[in-house]
């Protein structure tokens, strides 16, 4: 207890060099901290997205679905499989899902199209696409001519805009090519201008008297978890009870997604190390000059019995003191500063094109999750320590009479 009390008290000796290095190993971490959690948070906000927005946790289709998008590689008996997947413990809702390539064409113009047949009501409750209507309504529009929902990047290049009609082109179950008129009724528009563009959502039934589709099938199941953490155990369970179809979960789906996040983990904990790297120096830098300057000290109380060991051990203790107290407020700061703007966001309204067009939101909620935290506070505790090791071991190299004499 003795060296711990010897210790602190030797740090404060000099204020002013000590609040420096301290002041340096806050704001480092400070700096690195936050960096690391927008970037996990803009990962999160990608994953969230894509699998509330655009896949759900997992689908289910016939293997040759995967390949070839057609109307022909479509499920039987849908509603049952739905009724059984809906009894899975873990599943919070289902969706099936009538797709399809078409195309779209206005009098301006025309497009190639993913449609996406569906049922209103069931879609809410698995994806949110919903909620990012921006002009016109959610198919509550009614008249004439089936409704249509198109994403606002469409709009702009079919030049539709409310109200106006679009031709739909598809091949009909006959094999001969169907037309279909549709008026837009609603204009989304997400983060993910990649996904918006080819994707429009129409209603089964409007499908259906379009393509002389069968009532009772579809091409894909949508289904939506309770947890994310469940996503395996519950493909799992599919897999064992539909062993003829194609089960996949989110990272299978979307495979860039899990590399996206292990890639943040694993360059999070390098900009660390970089960061530790650098402050290293800078703590081997300021306790050599303590050192130095203790050159009488140290060999006073080598001379009076305290043995190598407590001396590297007081060094040591110095050293880890002055990196710990510069990480507990690097911290705090980080923490109170990660929470208010996670809770808030941080708007990059400006670069808000550039983002969208990679998948990103431009307004982004910094994430840092309590493990990183503890495994940082390791992290420079083992920095702290291997700094220490040169000082120290130049103290250890000091013969205490000449030590005794240099400052006499």
């Amino acid at each position: 207890m003795m060296i711990i009390s010897v210790a602190w008290r030797n740090i404060w000796r000099n204020k002013l060099r000590s609040l420096v290095v301290i002041l340096a190993v806050t704001l480092g971490l400070f700096g690195i901290l936050f960096m690391i959690a927008i970037s996990n948070g803009m990962v999160e906000q990608k994953i969230d997205a894509s699998i509330h927005n655009e896949i759900s946790h997992i689908q289910i289709h016939l293997p040759e679905f995967m390949q070839d998008q057609s109307l022909v590689f479509s499920m039987d008996s849908v509603k049952q499989m739905e009724d059984e997947i809906s009894s899975i413990p873990g599943v919070k809702a289902v969706s099936s899902r009538i797709k399809a390539l078409a195309m779209a064409s206005t009098a301006a113009t025309g497009a190639g199209v993913i449609i996406n047949a569906i049922d209103p009501e069931k879609e809410k409750a698995v994806s949110k696409i919903y909620q990012f209507i921006t002009e016109g309504d959610y198919f509550e529009t009614t008249g004439r001519s089936a409704p249509i929902l198109v994403s606002k990047k469409l709009s702009t290049k079919l030049k539709a805009k409310i109200g106006s009609k679009i031709v739909i082109t598809i091949q009909h179950a006959s094999g001969e090519l169907a037309y279909g008129l549709f008026r837009v009724s609603g204009i989304y528009k997400t983060s993910n201008a990649i996904y918006d563009e080819p994707n429009i959502f129409v209603k089964k039934d409007d499908l259906i008297s379009l393509t002389g589709y069968e009532q009772g099938k579809a091409s894909e199941i949508a289904i939506l978890l309770d947890n994310v953490d469940q996503t395996d155990p519950v493909t799992d369970n599919l897999r064992a009870k539909f062993p003829s179809l194609s089960v996949l979960p989110w990272k299978e789906l979307e495979p860039i997604l899990l590399a996206l996040s292990s890639m943040m983990d694993q360059m999070s904990y390098f900009l660390l190390i970089i960061i530790l790297v650098a402050m290293a120096f800078g703590i081997i830098n300021t306790m050599m000059m303590a050192v130095l300057e203790r050159t009488r000290e140290i060999g006073m109380l080598m001379a009076v019995g305290m043995n190598k060991r407590k001396v590297f051990l007081m060094i040591m203790l110095e050293t880890v003191f002055l990196a710990m107290v510069g990480t507990f407020f690097g911290i705090v700061i980080s923490a109170v500063t990660i929470h208010f703007t996670g809770m808030n966001g941080l708007n990059f309204a400006a670069w808000a094109e550039g983002y969208e067009a990679f998948g990103y939101s431009a307004l982004v909620y910094p994430s840092l999750y309590l493990d990183f935290y503890i495994g940082m506070t390791v992290l420079v505790i083992i920095t702290a320590i291997i700094s220490s090791i040169y000082p120290a071991r130049k103290a250890l190299r000091f013969n205490p009479a000449a030590a005794i004499r240099e400052d006499a």
